[in-house]
């Protein structure tokens, strides 16, 4: 592990895919703000994990819907840090059902976290970002999919992507890359509750590798297009999914 002057925003980061970038991108030497919605205690045993390896963190609580609270976010790590270099845009929910039967509250609630919430990240970073600094996004494998019972999500998810093209566009002058990765099934805990062995079975076969993602792959992802070697990737969407589509 070798320490740098950079810092990185993880949103969503007290457990799953979060948690692994939060982890991978100190033990790449960045200093890292773990964000959380409500899981406070996860957080900090995360900052904790990270810390007891030798890296730096800190906690931050926000809800990435709330243009205020990410406003407050990048002050907390401005005040700590002297400034903010990596946005990662990891938090999201994921609410299915046939778009026949999807309610209001639902709707507007997978917007709220998956669009408005990527939105405030971008808006804020797009001002406060240091130059030459790293936004990384999260879009889905279901984008390509196109799954029923996915309508709803695939939507938020899609409309990520267009703004992560734009965004591109818009910041790169100051050199300042602007991508999105879109996983496929991953083996988190949220993903694996109340699924049975016979859909895990068929989901994986669904898969060219023959295995579900982990979250290392995807933490992988990230660190690569937030680490010296992915200067050159600029408003792409890198579908990390063993192949699935």
């Amino acid at each position: 592990m070798t320490p740098t002057n950079r810092v990185a925003i993880v949103t969503g980061a007290s457990r799953g895919i979060g948690a692994a970038i939060a982890r991978r991108l100190a033990h790449d030497g960045l200093t890292v703000i773990v964000n959380y919605a409500g899981s406070a205690d996860a957080a900090a045993r995360l900052v904790d994990e990270i810390e007891r390896s030798g890296g730096r963190a800190i906690s931050c609580q926000a809800d990435v819907g709330d243009p205020q609270a990410v406003r407050r976010m990048f002050d907390a790590a401005e005040a700590a840090y002297g400034g903010v270099d990596v946005l990662v845009n990891n938090a999201g929910i994921m609410n299915l059902a046939p778009l026949a039967q999807a309610d209001d509250a639902s709707f507007d609630q997978t917007i709220a976290v998956n669009l408005k919430g990527t939105f405030n990240g971008l808006r804020e970073a797009a001002k406060r970002l240091r130059d030459g600094g790293r936004i990384v996004n999260f879009s889905s494998s279901v984008v390509g999919l196109y799954q029923p019972g996915y309508g709803v999500y695939a939507a938020s998810k899609a409309a990520v992507e267009a703004l992560t093209h734009i965004l591109a566009k818009e910041l790169g002058p100051r050199g300042i890359t602007v991508n999105a990765v879109a996983p496929g099934p991953v083996a988190t805990e949220l993903f694996l509750s109340g699924k049975d062995q016979a859909t895990l079975d068929r989901i994986t076969q669904m898969n060219p590798l023959g295995r579900l993602g982990e979250v290392d792959d995807i933490a992988g992802v990230v660190a690569l297009l937030v680490g010296p070697d992915g200067g050159w990737i600029n408003g792409q969407i890198l579908r990390a999914n063993g192949g699935v589509v």
